[in-house]
């Protein structure tokens, strides 16, 4: 059978219903396995079996004194090791690749998951958990999978000795046929107690992996306020709760291990006691006693499979339920996508009208350059073509606003979506995500650099417009090239060919900043929302790179969220906003001029703030400096130097 290559082309709509309804689903996706695998198992079990019995005629043979019985039975022999051993090579290749495609599948659903939610997944769920199902839960799904093909190959196996038994020996073949399904049984008591021990395992070690996630991001942080021994011992004691709950699953797996092979065992040696008897009162030859003997003891294999499928089952399950939790988190109880809550597809009016969304997209992506982007919840307004900056002196809703001019609004955990933001009249959560991604990129507050070469980083969909040099030319990352040239030997003095290192640790955070912006930049999208794209870097890089961008941007739509004096000074327009809502508009002059409450945002002055709140209807008093150099304090406190 062809494999087929990963990752897939599209990892399907899953049932959430349930952890069941998922692992039945996944089972589902790769039916074409499932069957090739069971029939190697069961073909390499039923040679399995069937071996005692070619040996057992050959026994019979010698003391029969049969030349021609003997031949035959060890070319029989020969012919079921050989098609044994064919069926392993084949069930192995076969399992491998399921418990594969299963456990990359799963990812792919977690990644699609991540890139769909963006950053609302973090509000919703923890980092650590996340990492958590993408590792280990996944691979506990993917060894259930795995091993339900070979389940069902043991049971069909083992109803086949049954019958055959049952056929040449009535009372041996009853042993078998009913002794296997009470051992099986007998291993159920133990399920549910491995299970809650599991689940509290994989719990802990959830939030363990949760507090190494932060640690480690704020490793420097730590350092500086000297807290890294706090935070060790935080882990310590977390990982140590994560040992204790361990031992206690690997106690109950250690008795179920034993039960694998203790009573089967103790079921062979009674078949084989019953069948030594019948031998000895004459019933049957010594050769039907070895074929007896050796088609039981074979049982115990497809024991231990059932007895390894119940674990399985338990852990699988346990994670199931977790990557369940991940992939049921929605944005608003109506999926953007056409798509119904549970993943499944939308049918009748809901698939119309994600039809229509799609055309609307489309639409929207050719006329996006010369459309306007509104948002109904603030009132802002954003003119084509133009630099527009906002004031907002509460990060958080900055931030929340950001999000909302892209299309996929940040939620609370039960908030309802409010009316989305428009791009020339089109609301950009009624289109795919992709097709608002194509429209407006939003550059977060905080990007994240992935480790890589430089071209590597910069290898982005983009417009062609922009090359990458002109971004980095305008997000004025000279000194961050240089840095990666020094740290690279390897790159031959070629920027480009530089690596950056995981997350750009190597680098400062002013510099990283404008990677991550000339990455943006690169791109070269019809809007550009950019969130306090200058917040690390020195006042003087700040008006560089702000003249930079009003050149590199022109006539294209840019939004910039910042209250920072030399980027505003940039701005055709810009808006303040107050719990929310614009409250006031125009240049940074004049609104340093004529705005009390801009020009305490700007200055951070809360003398300014009561004054400007207590005498909104008289007119402001004009500052004695030059407006931009007032605010100049006020970068400062903004960003902070690198």
């Amino acid at each position: 059978m062809p494999l087929v290559p990963l990752p897939l082309p599209d990892p399907g709509r899953p049932d959430l219903s349930s952890p069941l309804g998922f692992l039945r689903w996944l089972g589902r996706a790769q039916r074409r396995g499932q069957l090739l695998a069971t029939l190697w198992s069961t073909l390499e079990l039923g040679s399995m079996a069937a071996l005692p019995v070619a040996i057992g005629r050959g026994v019979q043979a010698v003391v029969d004194h049969d030349t021609r019985a003997l031949l035959t039975a060890g070319l029989l022999a020969l012919l079921l090791a050989v098609v044994q051993t064919t069926m392993t090579v084949l069930l192995h290749r076969q399992v491998v690749w399921n418990w594969i495609q299963a456990a990359s599948q799963v990812r792919q659903l977690v990644a699609r998951q991540a890139s769909a939610l963006g950053g609302g997944l973090s509000r919703r769920i923890a980092t650590g958990e996340i990492v958590a199902v993408s590792s280990g839960d996944v691979e506990k799904i993917g060894w259930y999978v795995e091993l339900t093909a070979r389940l069902y190959g043991a049971v069909l196996a083992w109803l086949g000795v049954s019958t055959v038994v049952l056929w040449r020996q009535p009372g041996l073949g009853l042993a078998v046929l009913l002794g296997v399904p009470v051992l099986a049984a007998a291993v159920w008591p133990l399920l549910g107690p491995f299970e809650r021990r599991y689940a509290e395992q994989r719990a802990l070690g959830g939030k363990a992996s949760e507090l190494a996630a932060d640690t480690v991001a704020g490793l420097r942080v730590l350092r500086g306020i000297g807290g890294e021994e706090l935070f060790l011992r935080r882990y310590r004691s977390a990982s140590q709760r994560v040992r204790a709950a361990a031992v206690r699953t690997a106690r109950t797996w250690a008795v179920m291990q034993a039960q694998e092979v203790l009573l089967p065992g103790l079921f062979v040696i009674g078949v084989t006691w019953y069948g030594a008897r019948l031998a000895l009162d004459g019933s049957i030859g010594v050769g039907e006693l070895i074929a007896v003997y050796g088609s039981t003891a074979f049982l115990a294999a497809p024991l231990r499979v059932i007895g390894e499928a119940a674990h399985a089952w338990s852990v699988a399950r346990v994670s199931a339920g977790r990557a369940v939790k991940v992939l049921t988190l929605t944005r608003d109880d109506a999926p953007a996508d056409g798509s119904a809550a549970d993943g499944s597809e939308a049918d009748g009016p809901a698939r119309e009208g994600a039809a229509g969304a799609a055309d609307d997209g489309a639409e929207l992506v050719r006329r996006a350059p010369r459309s306007d982007l509104h948002d109904p919840v603030s009132g802002l307004t954003a003119r084509a073509g133009r630099l527009t900056a906002v004031v907002c002196g509460d990060p958080d809703a900055a931030g929340e606003l950001a999000a909302r001019l892209g299309g996929r609004p940040v939620l609370a955990e039960g908030v309802a979506a409010g009316p989305s933001a428009r791009l020339g009249g089109v609301e950009l959560d009624g289109v795919p995500l992709a097709v608002a991604r194509a429209a407006v990129l939003v550059h977060d507050k905080e990007p994240v650099l992935l480790s890589g070469t430089l071209a590597e980083l910069l290898d982005v969909p983009r417009s062609g417009r922009v090359e990458p040099a002109e971004a980095l030319a305008a997000a004025r990352a000279q000194d961050a090239l240089e840095a990666l040239v020094d740290g690279s030997p390897e790159c031959a003095g070629d920027p480009m060919a530089a690596r950056i290192t995981e997350r750009g640790r190597s680098l400062s955070g002013g510099q990283r900043q404008r990677l991550a912006l000339a990455r943006s930049l690169v791109a070269d999208p019809p809007v550009l929302v950019l969130d306090e794209p200058t917040s690390a870097v020195d006042a003087h890089t700040e008006s560089r790179i702000a003249a930079g961008l009003r050149e590199l941007r022109a006539g294209r739509t840019t939004v910039v969220l910042a209250t920072s004096p030399l980027l505003l000074d940039q701005a055709d327009t810009v808006l303040l906003l107050q719990q929310g809502r614009v409250v006031a508009s125009g240049t940074h002059r004049e609104l340093m001029t004529d705005e009390p409450r801009y020009r305490a945002v700007v200055t951070r002055d809360e003398n300014e703030a009561g004054a400007g709140a207590g005498s909104a209807a008289r007119p402001a008093a004009r500052p004695a400096a030059d407006p931009v150099g007032s605010g100049l304090a006020g970068s400062g406190l903004a960003g902070g130097a690198e």
